[in-house]
Formats: structure tokens, C-alpha cells, sequence
């Protein structure tokens, strides 16, 4: 799976006090949630949301717990395919760890939680992922600059 997260000029958010306004702010800021946000659900305010409920009440509030997408679709009031949807987009952040679950019978069932159980260090991959991306585009400019020179001789 390919990373992807957007990236921005941002101020720190330490000002503010309120967990659901940083949050949404800052999912927001990485392209988690849409920054202009028109639900389609019938939803007037974006803390009501499927993204943004499955993120803070479930991984980041329940970050102890392994979610099944059958419990977070109950929970939530919507299909499989929408939190499939959400959880690749978090996934693709590197927030996401896939988990196993026995059920009943024996057999284990694939669930989802925060990378290591804390938003901190589920970030450290998203850094990661971010210097690296940002190092290989640097060889790529420094080379696109000497193949510029060179088609300029």
C-alpha cells in the first residue's frame, strides 16, 4: 500500500483545549478528513461524522481495544464498504495496524487499532514515511537540475 498524507504549512495547535477541535483541525491538515466539508449523510456537523467519529471515539479514544469493521459499522450506523473506505485512508497514513481476533468457534477474525495502541507512536511511521518521500524527491530535483544543465550545453 502505497503512503499518502498531505503536508502543509500548520501552526502548532497547543492553543487550543477542546480534543474534537484539534482533531478535526489536524485530520483535516494530513487530508484525512475534507477540509471543506459537505456531508452527504444527512450530517450537519463534521464531529458527527463517520470519519471523524470511527477516528476519535473508536482508534484514538479506544486505542486499547482491536476493532472488527462489523462493530464500528454497528457503532457508527453505516455499511462495511464506508468504514472499509475510511480505514484504507488511515491505513495509507501508516495509523493503522492490522490485528487478529479469536471469535467464537476458534477461528480469529481480522480487526484494526492504532498503530502500537497510542497516536504518538503510530506518527513516528507517518515522519518516517515523510523524510523519506521528501529525500527521494530531492534526488529527483538535484537530477532533473543536472539534466537541465546538461540540455543546456
Amino acid at each position: 500500500m502505497n503512503f499518502e498524507i498531505s503536508v502543509s504549512r500548520n501552526a502548532p495547535l497547543t492553543s487550543l483545549d477542546d480534543l474534537e477541535e484539534v482533531c478535526a483541525i489536524f485530520l483535516a491538515d494530513i487530508g484525512y478528513l475534507p477540509k471543506g466539508y459537505g456531508p452527504r449523510t444527512g450530517v450537519t456537523e463534521l464531529r458527527d461524522s463517520v470519519p471523524f467519529r470511527l477516528f476519535v471515539d473508536f482508534f484514538l479514544l479506544r486505542s486499547d481495544k482491536t476493532w472488527l469493521v462489523e462493530e464500528l459499522a454497528h457503532e457508527l450506523k453505516t455499511s462495511k464498504p464506508t468504514i472499509y473506505r475510511h480505514i484504507k485512508k488511515l491505513k495509507s497514513m501508516d495509523l493503522l495496524e492490522e490485528a487478529y481476533l479469536d471469535v467464537e468457534g476458534g477461528a480469529q477474525r481480522k480487526g484494526y487499532k492504532l498503530r502500537y495502541g497510542s497516536l504518538g507512536d503510530a506518527w513516528h511511521f507517518a515522519e518516517e514515511h515523510v523524510t523519506v518521500a521528501m529525500a527521494n524527491y530531492r534526488k529527483t530535483i538535484d537530477h532533473i537540475q543536472v539534466l537541465a544543465q546538461k540540455k543546456r550545453k
